[in-house]
């Protein structure tokens, strides 16, 4: 007799199967997505949430740490002024896509209409066993949008990609792809409520040609009761050059992943990153990037504060081909601890098969300087003026590689704002 068990379940995820058998009916999509997104709820229906026993996932227990669930009820919420004046924003208010706006040289259509016409379902797939993300994203996706930047453009205006959720669930897609020689700047920024607790998936695919340019810039700023899962896929071609900026400013539970794929001899990939961390919440950054060619680099730069009892998480690991000579890699994670309750876990990883190679990883945590704190109160700056600054300057310096002056001021501004509400 067959005594295989079913699988327990959590509350949690039960209340994701449940969520998904009640609405299955409404998701948008023609046979083939349907299919996809079955089999996917299938998948996790077996495999659940992730544990500390899944490497990936060691740091970030999301079984244990996901209690609830909102249910998938919808909100009334308006998009919110672009960060920079002059930019194109593309809202998705509650998961749904408004009418686009054109931007010169780059095509924009709804996620929704992929689903519709069956294109979505090739995307609705998984990375590995361990990309829970990826399953979750692709059985309750409905909406986003997608970008494609034309051969030799230039797009001279910010677009802003927003998702704004008042509690509840939003699961989005941004598919983007930049011809050759084009060049771009994307915000994909993310807001929630303080209100309702809310739980959010988004996925975005990063297609650079050969030659492109694009900063891709990702601000977190979550509601301080919302768990949000985030993944960003890229591919660099020959000679092109990905700058990636993130600013997690919010969120009680949040992972973001980023996986790239150095693939195209020539091409550069810059990630920095701020993490602030207050309250009890918990934010998770994990990092896979791939050099597959000969003469590419990369550098990643991680700043992380942490205040009252706050955990983050850096996990980021870089694997050199056999084939990747030349390759210059280089990355640090550093942490200003500001409380004894607070805890950052750094786990950086270099995995190289070649010999021809220029490659460094390291991790630091710190407090802020004493002697630099004295030097400022000794010119009559208050303590808690003088440690706003010094903090500020410890994270503005990223900033200021943003060669927009408007988007530098503005994140500057946002990160005293955060900082003075939680120092």
């Amino acid at each position: 007799m067959d005594m295989q068990t079913k699988p327990t379940h959590t509350l949690a995820e039960q209340a994701i199967i449940d969520g998904f058998l009640a609405r299955v009916g409404d998701f948008p999509g023609d046979a083939s997505v349907t299919s996809a997104r079955d089999r996917l709820v299938s998948e996790f229906r077996a495999g659940g949430l992730p544990t500390r026993r899944m490497e990936a996932w060691h740091y970030t227990d999301l079984k244990a740490q996901m209690k609830i669930v909102p249910n998938m009820d919808t909100g009334l919420v308006d998009a919110a002024r672009p960060l920079v004046g002059a930019s194109t924003v593309l809202p998705v208010l509650q998961g749904s896509a408004n009418a686009p706006q054109a931007v010169e040289g780059c095509e924009i259509w709804p996620f929704m209409d992929m689903l519709a016409s069956g294109d979505a379902a090739k995307l609705l797939r998984t990375r590995g066993d361990d990309d829970v993300i990826g399953r979750l994203n692709g059985a309750f996706v409905t909406d986003g949008f997608c970008l494609e930047v034309a051969d030799d453009t230039v797009i001279a205006d910010i677009i802003e990609l927003q998702a704004v959720q008042n509690g509840g669930q939003a699961h989005t897609r941004f598919p983007a792809s930049f011809g050759q020689n084009s060049t771009a700047t994307v915000i994909e920024r993310h807001l929630g409520s303080h209100e309702r607790s809310g739980f959010s998936s988004s996925i975005s695919s990063v297609d650079l040609g050969a030659g492109a340019e694009v900063t891709w810039i990702i601000v977190q700023q979550r509601g301080d009761k919302d768990q949000h899962l985030g993944q960003l896929n890229a591919r660099l071609g020959a000679n092109s050059r990905l700058n990636l900026f993130i600013v997690n400013a919010g969120g009680k539970l949040i992972r973001q992943e980023i996986h790239i794929e150095v693939a195209g001899e020539g091409s550069h990939f810059n990630l920095r990153t701020i993490n602030l961390l207050a309250g009890d919440s918990h934010t998770d950054v994990t990092l896979t990037l791939g050099h597959d060619v000969p003469n590419t680099t990369s550098s990643e730069i991680v700043r992380n504060v942490v205040l009252d009892r706050a955990r983050g998480v850096f996990q980021g690991q870089i694997k050199v081909a056999q084939a990747a000579q030349k390759t210059d890699a280089q990355m640090a994670c550093n942490t200003l601890l500001l409380s004894d309750d607070g805890e950052f876990a750094a786990k950086p990883e270099l995995e190289i098969f070649a010999d021809d190679v220029v490659c460094a990883h390291g991790a630091t945590v710190i407090d802020i300087d004493r002697t630099q704190l004295f030097y400022l109160m000794a010119r009559g700056i208050s303590e808690s003026t003088a440690r706003g600054l010094l903090v500020n300057g410890f994270v503005d310096e990223l900033v200021g590689e943003l060669e927009n002056e408007e988007l530098v001021g503005v994140l500057e501004t946002m990160i005293e704002q955060w900082l003075a509400a939680h120092a």
